[in-house]
């Protein structure tokens, strides 16, 4: 099974049902399957099985389009997030040489309806690249099957969804997050409201206006939207499911949404754009806060010292453009450090790259982070280490303060003493307006700690 002939025989089945909402457009699934055949017809003159078709589009009804019909012709799909700069959408270009490259300024031109191929569903569906937080982007390949059983058949074992539902994408269908709600929405044969750019007040009058059921939220964007979600709970009664990524799930805003939305169940999952792993519930997450749950069915874990090693068919991708597919069967190293106690239930406690390790102690800075944001006026806060003389490494918190707020670097400080271990605390503090993040939402970790060393050792004046 291919992901469009999911689409397709949707569309045979409830041909009338909308299937995506752009705006105030909307498209049925009969016109939408008639739109991608005819485009696919298209391509197929330009393109041979096989291929990469790049799509650096906004959120809209032409990028599910030219996505579906890029596979129907036989290509895998890379999509280029409209956020990332030139620099670095010519260097995934230049990684990834597509055969085709359709930006805003490209339409697609339909041609006479024809039958799509139909390679098997190991064959190539979509190259999502990595964030590059710590070094250049890498192009995750994800097969057909990859996507169908992690995005449909493994979402809806975990969170109980199907075609009756309305998803509601906030971010980039470019992202791995906006994939996932694309292929949750049109792989079940239920309705995408895909926004073309986020806003807190324009998200929840959609969320009313379409009856949305399901909503990718990433924290970022819950906390743009609780104040709202407070004064207008209402707007919000169709919604039933949350689904938290991109970032850990803090709890003190969960025990927010959870007051302001009792009736609304929310989920955290842990995956990148190389392999799904787990998710947990609101539930789970209030009994063991910082869980990240139990993995998906068919999912293998192990761990390696600490670090999170996975396996399963079709639960990790084919391997990174341009090197060697993945050995079936072998684990793949997450790059997270994890702890999993006797019921199977995971906690990732940093990544590998950012444990900081201080006169010879473990500290995990995704641990900190936790209790950083508990205080009441700390808005977001991020972890990093610095080179100490005397002890390897030192402890740097860089704070976002709440509006309105001033902070001495001694309430922090006092803050986590009183939360945890002594050498865990920071021995360095920096205020931020704002942390530094790229495109996908992410903390860039090595600009907080060229800002942090500039800080601590200044430049003289020239």
């Amino acid at each position: 099974m291919r992901l469009e002939q999911l689409l397709f025989s949707h569309a045979e089945r409830t041909p009338e049902r909308i299937a995506v909402v752009s705006g105030d457009r909307r498209i049925s699934y009969r016109e939408l399957a008639r739109t991608i055949k005819k485009i696919s017809s298209e391509l197929k003159k330009s393109i041979k099985p096989g291929d990469r078709i790049a799509l650096h589009l906004p959120n809209g009804i032409e990028f599910v389009q030219l996505f579906y019909a890029a596979l129907a012709a036989g290509a895998s799909v890379v999509p280029i997030n409209t956020r990332l700069a030139p620099p670095e959408v010519a260097y995934i270009l230049q990684d990834a040489k597509p055969a085709l490259v359709f930006n805003e300024r490209e339409k697609p031109v339909p041609g006479e309806e024809a039958e799509s191929l139909q390679p098997q569903s190991n064959e190539d569906c979509v190259v999502l690249y990595t964030s590059g937080t710590t070094g250049k982007p890498k192009g995750a390949i994800n097969t057909h099957a990859n996507v169908i059983v992690q995005n449909v058949y493994q979402h809806a074992i975990a969170w109980g969804i199907g075609a009756a539902d309305v998803f509601l994408a906030t971010t980039p269908l470019a992202h791995r997050a906006g994939i996932a709600r694309l292929a949750n929405a049109l792989g079940l044969g239920g309705t995408l409201v895909a926004m073309a750019k986020f806003d807190a007040a324009a998200a929840l009058e959609a969320i009313e206006r379409e009856r949305v059921s399901l909503a990718g939220l990433p924290p970022t964007v819950l906390r743009m939207m609780l104040p709202a979600i407070r004064r207008e709970p209402e707007k919000c009664a169709s919604l039933r499911t949350v689904i938290v990524s991109a970032e850990a799930f803090p709890l003190l805003l969960l025990q927010e949404m959870v007051s302001a939305l009792p009736h609304v169940k929310f989920h955290a999952v842990y995956g990148m754009s190389e392999a799904a792993v787990s998710s947990a519930s609101h539930a789970e997450m209030l009994e063991r806060p910082g869980t990240a749950g139990r993995p998906y069915p068919g999912i293998e874990v192990m761990l390696d010292g600490d670090e999170l090693l996975v396996r399963g068919e079709f639960a990790v991708m084919k391997g990174y453009l341009g090197e060697p597919a993945l050995a079936p069967g072998a684990w793949f190293r997450t790059g997270d450090l994890a702890r999993r106690d006797g019921e199977g239930y995971l906690a990732i406690v940093d990544r590998k790259k950012d444990m900081v390790v201080s006169g010879g102690y473990k500290v995990y800075s995704k641990e900190l982070e936790q209790v950083l944001v508990q205080h009441p006026g700390v808005e977001d806060a991020a972890v990093v280490g610095v080179p100490d003389a005397t002890y390897g490494e030192a402890v740097a918190a860089v704070i976002q303060p709440k509006v309105g707020q001033k902070l001495l670097e001694e309430d922090i400080v006092e803050h986590c003493r009183a939360r945890l271990a002594g050498y865990k605390k920071p021995r360095h503090v920096l205020f931020v307006e704002a942390l530094p993040r790229n495109s996908l939402g992410k903390v860039v970790k090595r600009e907080l700690r060229i800002r942090i060393e500039a800080a601590l050792c200044p430049r003289p004046d020239r």
